[in-house]
Parts: C-alpha cells; structure tokens; sequence
C-alpha cells in the first residue's frame, strides 16, 4: 500500500524531528502490526587487515498506528531494514518479530521446508510457534518445571526440545501439539540440558553443560548419557555432511568428535588456550567453525588436515556467542559485545557488521534456510530473520 505524497512528507518530517529532540536512553518504539521497510544505501569496505567498524548504523522504522500496540499473541514484525551494497555479499534484509513480552526466547529454528518458526519460550516453558506471514505466535506448555533451551526441527519435521527444567528431550508432535517427554537417565538428575542434533542415522545427540553429552534412539526411544572429558562445559553441537558429530566445551574450551558406535569423545584443542567454544557449526565441506567467547574470535578447524585458523572479530570487546553456516558457506555470528550479527566470508576472510536495533538483543542462537538466517533476541523479545539476496 502506497501513502499519499503530503502524508508521508509529513511523517518524515515528524520522525525526524522527535529523533532529534528526544534522548537516545529515553525514546521508546511501540511495536507495529505491519513490516516497514526502508532502504539504507552503504558502500562496503575495501578488504583490510584492519577490524572494520559496523557498516551501517539501521534505522527502526515505526509502523505502528499511534497508541496501539499488538496482542500479546499476535504481532506482525517491528521493522524491516533493507542495507544494499554495490556487492550482493553484502545485501540484506533484517526483519525482526515482537514475541509475548517476558518470554525470553532463547533457541530458533525455522522448518527447513518453510512456513512455521519454532522457538523455545524458556521463561514461559513453552515452545513457541511463529507465522511470519502474519506475525502471530502461539504457545505450546512443556509441563510443570520446564526451562527449555534448545530446539531443533528432526527428520520426522517435528520440533524436538534439550529441557534442562524436565531434565529430558522433549518433542511435540506439530500437528496435534503432544507433547512427548524422554527422561535422562537416573544417574544423570541435573544435566543441564542445552543444545541437539540429528545425525545421518536418525540418532538424536544432546549436550549439557553439566558435563554431559548423549543420544536419543527414536526408534527404540532408549536415551544414554554419557560423562564428557574434563567435566562440566558441553554446550553447541553440529552434524557434518559426511555425518560426524562434534561438541564444543565452553567451560572447558574444547572442540570434540563423537565416536558414533561407542560413544565415546575425542578432544581437538584449539590454539588458543581457555578461549571459551560456545557454539559449533559446519559448513559444506565438512569443516568446523567455533565461536570462541572468551577470546572474541572466530575459528575453523578442517578435520581433513587436523589443521585450525582463527580470526578476531571488529571492535573493541567482542563477544562471540553464536555461529551459523548459511547455503553459501557464509559464516554469522552474534556478537554481544557489539550488539549486532556478524557475516564472515571465508574466502575474502573479511567481516560485515549488522548492528541490531535494539539492546541489548543477546542473540544466543541461529538456526536458518535458504537464503535466511534466524535468531531469537533473548534480551528483547523478538525473533529476527536476515534475509540474504
């Protein structure tokens, strides 16, 4: 829908205006009930060994009529920011989704076959469900006690859920919305259940930052945990396109590959010591990109020549949470020290900063599609895609 001329000169006129009277600490955006979108030309760097500053500094476009605010479950999304560059590595489009205020969403994952968004209300214990054609979210109850983390979508297109609250693997039927609870083992009481994965033989492997990792048989439904290497600190786990597992220790700053048939972890160290591995992802060659928190950088590790690299992301204090792998082979990482997603390419070895609009997000895990990239805003309440062209 197109808006008169006059009208819109004169919303441009008031936006600009109360941006410039009103303190940064004390404006405040009302959430809309449909996207905006607005285009914000930049010119994308020249490759340097020199960390780059952000790029572009988005603008939120409110949407919303004056007054009105969505439902607390239905919602379309908050703003829509389009950044062009003269390079399509570097064009995006990041849209963000209001969810039920005091939900903290922690985990994503959209369906890989479209449609429906999944995302883990861990203050709520629910699992929630997005419709990011109209916005609206809906909330499905975990049970008494339940503080879900993590969330995948499993072969069966079902979503399964790492319940540190229940202490068990959760999975709800996407259909009828049952929800189907699988215990850890007695002698495993608090794991602290955080992050799944599927590998190629429709196994379900788990981390917990207990000290703990595992698998789930889906079609015997028989779950085994087992004790990681130096304790506490399981935390992000991937699946390879040959079908390997690895793990990242966070406590104990280690990557791990599973052996699939014991069980049993073998420990890779990266090279820089207590860096903090959070999170893992591979790309389609099979190698393993690591957030490492506590160092502010980025690493790989290729299994093929038992070989490492790392990289320190822009700015002055960064802090790597999460890592995905998109189907270009580009590399994102939330960044919270600098409030913003971060696209590394592998290949120019450069980086793109998007800062976020809100703060502080506390992006603490992507899940994507093609062609999208989803987060879940802990810190805000929203959930946000960035759309790549």
């Amino acid at each position: 829908m197109y808006l008169r001329k006059k009208g819109f000169l004169l919303l441009v006129v008031i936006f600009f205006f109360a941006a410039g009277c009103t303190p940064a600490a004390q404006q405040s955006t009302a959430v809309p009930t449909q996207a905006a979108t607005e285009a914000i030309p930049f010119t994308a760097p020249e490759p340097s060994n020199t960390p780059p500053a952000p790029l572009v500094e988005p603008t939120v476009v409110d949407s919303a009529p004056a007054g009105q605010s969505p439902a607390p479950e239905s919602a379309a999304a908050a703003a829509t920011q389009e950044l062009s560059a003269p390079s399509s590595a570097a064009d995006y489009e990041l849209q963000a989704y209001p969810v039920p205020a005091g939900t903290h969403p922690h985990d994503v994952a959209p369906d890989p076959h479209g449609g429906v968004v999944w995302y883990t209300a861990q203050a709520a214990g629910a699992l929630g469900r997005l419709d990011p054609e109209t916005g609206e979210t809906h909330h499905i109850p975990l049970g008494s006690g339940s503080s879900p983390h993590g969330v995948i979508v499993g072969p069966d297109r079902a979503p399964w859920i790492t319940d540190s609250g229940l202490n068990a693997i959760v999975r709800v039927d996407p259909a009828t919305e049952e929800v189907e609870v699988f215990p850890l083992p007695a002698e495993f009481p608090r794991a602290n259940l955080n992050t799944a994965t599927f590998d190629h033989r429709g196994i379900l492997w788990f981390t917990g930052q207990s000290g703990v990792y595992g698998r789930l048989d889906l079609n015997s439904g028989v779950i085994e945990a087992f004790n990681a290497p130096e304790g506490r600190g399981p935390y992000g786990i991937s699946t390879t396109p040959s079908g390997e597992v690895y793990f990242v220790s966070l406590a104990g700053s280690y990557l791990a590959r599973i052996d699939l048939d014991t069980g049993q972890a073998s420990v890779l160290e990266p090279p820089t010591p207590e860096q903090g591995a959070r999170r893992v992802w591979s790309d389609s060659q099979g190698s393993l990109w690591v957030s490492e928190w506590s160092a502010g950088q980025l690493a790989r590790y290729d299994p093929a020549s038992d070989t490492w690299q790392e990289w320190k992301l822009p700015g002055d204090r960064p802090q790597p949470y999460s890592v995905y792998v998109d189907d270009q082979d580009m590399i994102w990482v939330s960044d919270f020290g600098a409030n913003a997603m971060v696209r590394f390419d592998p290949v120019q070895e450069t980086f793109d900063t998007i800062p976020l609009p809100r703060s502080p997000a506390n992006v603490r895990q992507m899940l994507g599609r093609p062609s999208e990239v989803w987060g879940a805003e802990s810190g805000t309440d929203h959930l946000i895609v960035i759309r790549t062209r």
